[in-house]
């Protein structure tokens, strides 16, 4: 995409976070914009915000975990606009624990938000924007869908998953002048750990510390750069960088930090010994 002016992008999770910074800098860059979130006071207030920006702002609530509700703004947008030029699929949500304690319904919820409800929006928006004069795709990604660790299961699935769309979408319609991009950052300041669903006692994600994360802006930022320069893969922050590189020549040295553990396989031994005795007790029935 050689410019922004006079495009129309349509953005999901835009009421906070990174899709907020990314509505104001793609109103600057006079792009007009169909947002949408499930938080309606959060569409309203930044809809206000970018009223006198000299785009057009069009809004439309939708919980994303909805498919019919999906199929119905994806309808709304393009009726509503005229038609699509930009897609940055960019809502997410998380769940932390162990993955054995996860509910079928946690892992229902984080990949139809995370990844099924932007393949959804974009198969059904992209014989529209093979019609455009310079469309292009972005999905944000994350590290966690490059490089995996612990306790982040379904999250870690959703944007493996979410990067390798995206990466198939490039090399099939790269060579059809359709501009797709994978944004991967590492962690980010905005509310994706207090909104994320936990397993802990306490109910709360943990949140890495600020000086490892980047700012909403600066995701947005590089997100305008690597549209404008059609780049496959848009790394963020050092600790992206760093992993990145790491995992491509060491992964070894990343799979040996992800097993070490003091006591973790002693803690396991222990709950089997426990199970076995009570096995023999006839508290419980053996398995099978």
């Amino acid at each position: 995409m050689k410019t922004l002016a006079g495009r129309t992008a349509f953005l999901t999770g835009a009421a906070a976070g990174i899709g907020h910074a990314l509505a104001r800098a793609l109103a600057s860059a006079g792009c007009d914009l169909f947002l949408v979130d499930r938080d309606v006071a959060g569409l309203e207030r930044l809809q206000a915000e970018l009223s006198g920006s000299g785009v057009r702002v069009l809004v439309a609530v939708c919980d994303l975990s909805d498919a019919a509700a999906v199929d119905d703004v994806v309808q709304s947008a393009l009726e509503r606009t005229g038609g699509i030029d930009l897609l940055i699929n960019n809502a997410g949500v998380c769940c932390y624990g162990p993955t054995d304690q996860m509910s079928q319904g946690q892992w229902d919820w984080l990949l139809s938000i995370n990844l099924l409800s932007p393949i959804r929006i974009t198969q059904q928006l992209l014989p529209h924007l093979l019609l455009r004069e310079d469309p292009h795709i972005v999905n944000m990604c994350s590290i966690s869908g490059l490089v995996a660790g612990g306790r982040l299961a379904a999250y870690h699935t959703s944007k493996f998953g979410l990067v390798g769309y995206t990466e198939a979408l490039r090399a099939e319609y790269g060579r059809r002048g359709v501009g797709v991009t994978a944004i991967c950052p590492g962690p980010v300041l905005t509310n994706l750990y207090d909104s994320g669903q936990s397993l802990r006692s306490g109910g709360s994600v943990p949140q890495p510390p600020a000086w490892l994360c980047a700012t909403a802006e600066q995701v947005a930022a590089a997100t305008l750069r690597g549209i404008l320069r059609d780049r496959r893969r848009v790394l963020v922050t050092p600790m992206a960088h760093g992993l990145s590189l790491l995992n491509r020549l060491a992964p070894w040295l990343i799979d040996f930090a992800n097993r070490f553990s003091r006591n973790g396989r002693r803690r396991r031994l222990e709950l089997v010994r426990q199970e076995r005795e009570r096995v023999e007790r006839g508290e419980i029935r053996k398995a099978g």
